[in-house]
């Protein structure tokens, strides 16, 4: 009987142990920081396929490294109250354009909040939709101005990192090949900007970029940063974020993923996670 009475007692502690490791677990899991998502994911295919596949990924990240991940389309979230509930907000496709919701965010961020922009995020251009009449956005924050160009079609690039001691770049290689993408060039020289670290640009071997059919829609020289920071703020843009749609057949079929590329996807979790962890890494 005391044998029996022991192995049972065995058998509970081992349950319990169990028990409390799965507890400990869900308890490090839900620790982690906290991400808002925000996007507009009405215009542009490219752009839709986009915020659907870069959902899906960070969801997916989420469970893997233990952060939470909220994504809307509400732009009313950008405000004080909301804010202060989140570690780290992200611009998939767009900006704020009420002046509410930017003069939030610009407190937030002033206040050691945390960025991560993608592709249409920094856009601007006067006239059009999207003007530049942010200027603290653009020419502060971002540093980059206004848009100038792009290339096009969405196309591959090789890419140069440019600064190894930032902890998004920090595991990447010298050089890597980017998923298809339209790649934007901006008004300033980024690298005239005391404020802004330039991590990765396009590398020379790419030229020529683009396949056109427009001829200034094809790069053969010069000097394209694609993701840097501004050490003001806590923050990281990157120029990824246009996938290749069947726009000539009118299927809008999807050609190409953002995601869809293991060495880039370190670049952006790499980055996420630093932006996240900010007590770990400052």
């Amino acid at each position: 009987m005391k044998k029996q009475t022991a192995a049972l007692q065995f058998y509970v502690n081992v349950i319990l142990i169990m028990v409390l490791c799965c507890s400990c677990h869900q308890s490090d899991i839900h620790s982690g920081f906290r991400v808002l998502s925000l996007h507009v994911g009405e215009h542009d295919q490219a752009h839709i396929s986009f915020v659907a596949e870069a959902d899906r990924w960070f969801t997916e990240m989420a469970a893997e490294y233990g952060f939470r991940y909220v994504s809307s389309n509400n732009w009313n979230m950008l405000n004080h109250d909301t804010l202060s509930r989140y570690d780290v907000i992200i611009f998939l496709d767009s900006r704020p354009d009420s002046l509410p919701w930017r003069e939030a965010f610009r407190e937030y961020m002033e206040n050691g909040g945390a960025w991560m922009g993608f592709h249409f995020a920094a856009f601007a251009l006067t006239p059009s939709d999207y003007p530049q009449d942010w200027d603290w956005y653009h020419d502060l924050f971002l540093g980059s101005g206004q848009y100038v160009s792009n290339t096009w079609r969405p196309t591959p690039a090789v890419l140069r990192v440019e600064n190894h001691s930032c902890p998004a770049t920090r595991n990447m290689p010298e050089t890597f090949i980017a998923s298809p993408n339209e790649w934007y060039r901006w008004e300033k020289d980024l690298r005239l900007n005391p404020d802004i670290d330039i991590l990765v640009s396009i590398d020379s071997s790419s030229f020529p970029l683009g396949t056109g059919p427009k001829p200034h829609e094809i790069w053969h020289s010069g000097y394209y940063p694609v993701v840097w920071t501004n050490r003001k703020y806590r923050m990281i843009y990157l120029n990824m974020g246009h996938n290749d749609i069947d726009y000539e057949n009118r299927t809008n079929r999807e050609l190409s993923f953002t995601f869809n590329n293991d060495t880039q996807n370190k670049l952006v979790i790499d980055a996420l996670l630093w932006l996240g962890n900010k007590k770990k890494t400052d």
